[in-house]
């Protein structure tokens, strides 16, 4: 029995498919298969059943999933342990970001982190917000660069590192653009395209709105804040976008209301963090 048959195990219980697992490991389905197998085997216990044209989890892999997946945060933090143990700083690091800030706000910092230490092997995800908040907690990942949620888990560290700015925006040419000293009610008229309604960035703006007692009128959802710039560009509707993703394409609504979002890292003080994960905390905290 190998470790790589337990974490193709917990990769596709994660994503209920034998293909989207093979994609995120970067082996072939029948590799997949195979460690799921071995598991099968060693354990004596059916884990999935065919499905129609797809895969369903047992009673048997329900049950092992949290035993697995305690397994391998505790023997990650041996590794972790063990890190201490050398004088460089080296190993893999396993870290989240969000697109707006793995695009827009990490490439110097992270240029700098890998020219300092260049046995340490980086291994960067992109996911949402708020799914790398939820990893970081499961222990799949070591740190992550997020939009800070506004409610905090007691059971996180956070460290802002930016304040990034939202401004309301829409296409030149859209019928508010020329208009002044707009309010919230002036907008509802028009249809909107915000993200998602669980993802920070839109409970902040949402709550904006509550605040007046009016809702939005929401057309569209789009995760993607780069996606949503296009959308807003070509005329679809007004939206909330980070002051930094302001270009010739887009105008700013004269709104006098303020919002931010703060981005930044978050970690799990309850387990114990590689040296190279420390290091990286060190250094963007002397940038914060």
């Amino acid at each position: 029995m190998n470790l790589a048959a337990f974490e193709a195990f917990v990769k596709v219980m994660e994503t209920g498919s034998i293909s989207l697992a093979a994609d995120q490991l970067f082996i072939t389905q029948p590799a997949v298969t195979k460690r799921i197998h071995s598991l099968e085997d060693y354990f004596g216990v059916k884990l999935f059943e065919s499905a129609g044209r797809g895969i369903q989890a047992t009673h048997a892999a329900n049950s092992l999933l949290p035993k697995v997946k305690g397994w391998l945060n505790e023997l990650g933090d041996i590794h972790h342990t063990l890190s201490h143990e050398q004088s460089q700083v080296q190993g893999k690091l396993k870290i989240g970001t969000s697109h707006h800030i793995g695009l827009h706000h990490l490439p110097s910092h992270l240029t700098r982190y890998v020219q300092n230490f260049p046995e340490v092997t980086l291994d960067v995800h992109f996911v949402d917000s708020e799914q790398a908040h939820e990893q970081v907690l499961a222990g799949e990942l070591e740190l992550a660069f997020l939009t800070l949620p506004p409610q905090g888990d007691a059971r996180l560290s956070y460290v802002t590192i930016w304040n990034d700015p939202l401004v309301f925006v829409v296409a030149p040419f859209h019928p508010l653009a020329e208009k002044q000293n707009l309010s919230l009610e002036d907008l509802i008229q028009y249809p909107s395209l915000l993200p998602a309604s669980q993802t920070y960035t839109s409970q902040i703006t949402l709550a904006e709105f509550e605040k007046q007692g009016v809702k939005p009128k929401v057309t569209m959802s789009n995760n993607p804040l780069e996606s949503i710039r296009m959308l807003v560009s070509i005329g679809l509707g007004w939206s909330v976008l980070p002051k930094t993703l302001l270009n010739q394409d887009l105008k700013q609504l004269d709104i006098p209301l303020e919002m931010n979002r703060q981005l930044g890292m978050v970690w799990h003080p309850g387990r114990t963090q590689s040296k190279a994960a420390e290091a990286l905390v060190h250094d963007m905290k002397q940038q914060s």
